[in-house]
């Protein structure tokens, strides 16, 4: 069954080319920096937060910029691993968080198609398949064939869309409501968006909308300098910031 439990997860990054040590004081008074045990500063991104997140849950993760939220879904999603904690994630995820992340710009749209199917240990066959399917809903047309880094903006959004939401996974992370695109890729973007969101087991998603937060979610998260603030239904959190 799919579920979230997080145990005082910790984040940490280091900060370097901080050698002179009237700076390293100047940032050591800062909260969310210390110095760990090879000397290094480091920044806490995410400090001991503790959550669990159930099937049929709608999670908004809220607060301002730098407050954690997009590193809390990178984290979720397997790119950050915590310094400190226990974090377990049990459930297909699907990501969109950067859904062009991972295109090589060399290759074709198609080849960037088929890589990732056959990277999610699909057969070669439902590969060849799933790239027909993209290259319909993208609407690249003869476009699907050329390397990627000839793309427009706006082809290479289309794409990395229609990769990304292709199969609906038991956990959805996204980073704000990721829509884009000419007013008919909108349209039917929207539609599949909505559908994905629905079908998935959980949603995570991080947002400074409220009007999407009310519409899609049934809990939400507040983050503040790395820290939970506030954790219950949308509009008690909402209410209280």
């Amino acid at each position: 069954m799919a579920h979230i439990l997080a145990d005082r997860v910790t984040i940490e990054f280091p900060l370097y080319h901080v050698g002179a040590r009237s700076l390293k004081k100047r940032l050591m008074a800062a909260s969310r920096l210390r110095e760990d045990d090879s000397h290094r500063i480091v920044v806490a991104a995410l400090r001991e937060l503790s959550f669990a997140v159930a099937p049929g849950e709608r999670v908004a993760l809220v607060g301002h910029n730098g407050a954690g939220k997009t590193t809390l879904l990178r984290t979720l999603a397997g790119v950050y691993e915590p310094v400190g904690g226990r974090l377990e994630v049990a459930g297909n995820i699907g990501s969109l968080i950067d859904p062009s992340a991972g295109m090589d710009a060399e290759s074709t749209g198609r080849e960037n198609i088929i890589l990732r199917g056959l990277f999610r240990g699909m057969p070669e066959e439902e590969c060849t398949a799933m790239a027909a399917e993209v290259g319909a809903f993208s609407g690249l047309g003869e476009f699907l064939d050329v390397p990627v880094r000839t793309y427009s903006a706006g082809m290479a959004v289309r794409l990395a869309f229609a990769v990304a939401t292709l199969m609906t996974p038991q956990i959805l992370l996204m980073d704000e409501w990721f829509l884009a695109g000419d007013a008919d890729f909108m349209a039917r973007a929207r539609e599949r968006l909505e559908t994905l969101v629905q079908d998935a087991d959980i949603l995570v998603l991080a947002t400074h909308d409220m009007s999407i937060v009310r519409q899609w979610c049934t809990r939400a998260i507040r983050l503040g300098g790395g820290r939970i603030e506030a954790d219950g239904p949308v509009e008690e959190v909402l209410a209280a910031a």
